[in-house]
């Protein structure tokens, strides 16, 4: 099973459709199998096409550009977070090859009409005859006033269905490399962290510099992850679109993970 996680950062980049078919291009060829995406926006005022989506959703247009390389298996669950930037609402998507049985869309954060608001977009999937849950996480960060993160992990964790395995992916905006905060606290709490079960591994960096919401910073910093319920068999876990493997798309690079299932 093939799984990528990437925060798109998307319509504020520039050259951003040639980034959108940079990605669309890779999906093709990588064929994952679930895709979570963050920082997935649309124009306020954009026409609606269906349920919440709006014609110029990223997700929608990245399925545009995947129909037109012949590419039209994948199923899409998209849900709305907050006003990101001016004109923009924000949020998170799952894309999956395979059928998705249940989905589910629910807040985090205590507010749901602040910037900081914080939603995750939950997919269920069948896979080999088994049930696998998929969360696309963003998540705020451990030491805000506002919107505490340990909060928003605490609502998350109690919403989990347990009933079968999980993965969660996503921009945590928790370094791994810190110690007693938001990435220790999720691995106290029986997640496993893919990185570190990988037979093959990289740097695992996603972050260089300072980006958005980390506005001081000067580390390199690995805070997007694919986390699992379970110690599953992971046969590699690569750093994406950073240049190196496949050109940068993002202010994040992504996370692609091939696990034994």
């Amino acid at each position: 099973m093939k799984l990528l996680t990437l925060n798109c950062h998307s319509w504020q980049e520039e050259n951003q459709m040639e980034k959108i078919k940079t990605l669309a291009n890779t999906i093709q060829e990588k064929s994952y199998d679930v895709i979570a995406l963050q920082e997935v926006s649309q124009l306020e005022d954009g026409p609606i096409v269906y349920d919440q989506l709006k014609k110029n959703n990223y997700a929608l247009v990245l399925l545009d550009e995947l129909k037109q390389l012949g590419v039209t298996d994948y199923h899409l669950v998209w849900g709305f977070a907050h006003m990101g930037y001016p004109g923009y609402e924000e949020g998170l998507a799952i894309l999956s090859k395979h059928p998705i049985t249940n989905k589910e869309i629910f807040f985090v954060t205590e507010g749901r009409n602040t910037w900081k608001a914080r939603s995750i977009v939950c997919a269920t999937i069948q896979y080999n005859e088994r049930l696998l849950s998929f969360y696309s996480c963003h998540l705020g960060w451990w030491h805000d006033e506002e919107e505490p993160c340990k909060f928003q992990m605490d609502s998350l964790l109690q919403k989990l269905d347990r009933s079968h395995p999980y993965f969660l992916m996503g921009d945590f905006n928790n370094s791994a490399d810190i110690r007693d905060e938001g990435y220790d606290y999720l691995l106290s709490n029986g997640l496993y962290d893919t990185y570190k079960l990988a037979e093959e591994k990289d740097s695992g960096i996603t972050v260089k510099g300072k980006i958005a919401g980390w506005d001081e910073n000067k580390q390199d910093l690995r805070i997007d992850l694919i986390l699992s319920s379970d110690e599953v068999k992971v046969l590699s876990s690569k750093v994406i679109f950073n240049g190196e493997y496949k050109p940068v798309v993002s202010d994040h690079y992504g996370v692609e993970t091939e696990i034994s299932m």
